[in-house]
């Protein structure tokens, strides 16, 4: 998982930032990324195992992105990712987690700011 949390902004990113062909080689990217998140995560209740650790840490903020995600990407994740959402909604149970990240509507916004300012509007 070297060099995940990069890896995760970039596709992520890729969605709500390409249109048409580059769009679909977003969507495509972001898929096989995230499916490789959940073949890794498999069983387990954090990345760090038993314990949330420093790859969680890494990787919990994207969860912030999961409403712009299935906006942008056409992407259900909770149907096409259930372990990674069930990852962030328990996470999210934490309090240090939940009073640091921005909420899922708020990133969308921002999103779509960036999206006019960038002329991809």
């Amino acid at each position: 998982m070297a060099g995940a949390g990069g890896e995760v902004y970039d596709v992520g990113k890729g969605l709500w930032t390409t249109k048409g062909e580059d769009h679909e080689v977003a969507v495509k990217n972001f898929i096989a990324t995230y499916k490789q998140l959940e073949e890794t995560l498999g069983d387990k209740p954090y990345f760090g195992g038993d314990t949330f650790g420093f790859v969680d840490i890494a990787l919990i903020p994207f969860y912030s992105w999961v409403y712009t995600y299935d906006t942008f990407g056409n992407i259900k994740m909770e149907q096409e990712f259930p372990k990674y959402v069930e990852w962030g909604k328990r996470c999210m149970q934490k309090e240090s987690v939940s009073k640091s990240l921005a909420d899922q509507k708020q990133v969308y916004d921002f999103a779509i700011f960036l999206r006019k300012k960038f002329g991809l509007e």
